[in-house]
């Protein structure tokens, strides 16, 4: 399983960004919890619009399986979706817990959007 957090930060201790499309990194982990890509997601920090279409295909194209992140809008939901991918919404925290979270099952996975666009 492969596990995308948003994130504030470069590690595994950095606080759960609660943005999707806009946050500042993006962090993927395998199914150890152990990360293996940082993605510096300035280019959509800084988009006029569509950040969250963006960084949803980002994470599409990387095979990852779980977004844990704070808030998702629609559009970014609709490509998450397409591409199978599960959306753990609402979660705070640093990276580390909210993964423990996810492998734990303690974290629930969201039937809708959280958000509305342009949030």
């Amino acid at each position: 399983m492969r596990i995308a957090v948003t994130s504030t930060g470069k590690d595994i201790d950095s606080p759960v960004d609660p943005r999707f499309g806009r946050a500042r990194y993006i962090l993927i982990l395998d199914e150890k919890g152990t990360v293996s890509e940082v993605v510096d997601n300035t280019a959509n920090v800084n988009a006029l619009k569509g950040a969250g279409i963006q960084a949803g295909k980002l994470l599409a194209d990387r095979k990852v399986d779980v977004l844990v992140t704070g808030h998702c809008g629609p559009n970014a939901f609709t490509v998450l979706e397409a591409a199978g991918i599960k959306v753990a919404v609402q979660q705070s925290g640093t990276v580390r817990q909210a993964v423990a979270k996810i492998m734990s099952g303690e974290a629930e996975f969201a039937d809708k959007p959280n958000v509305e666009a342009h949030w």
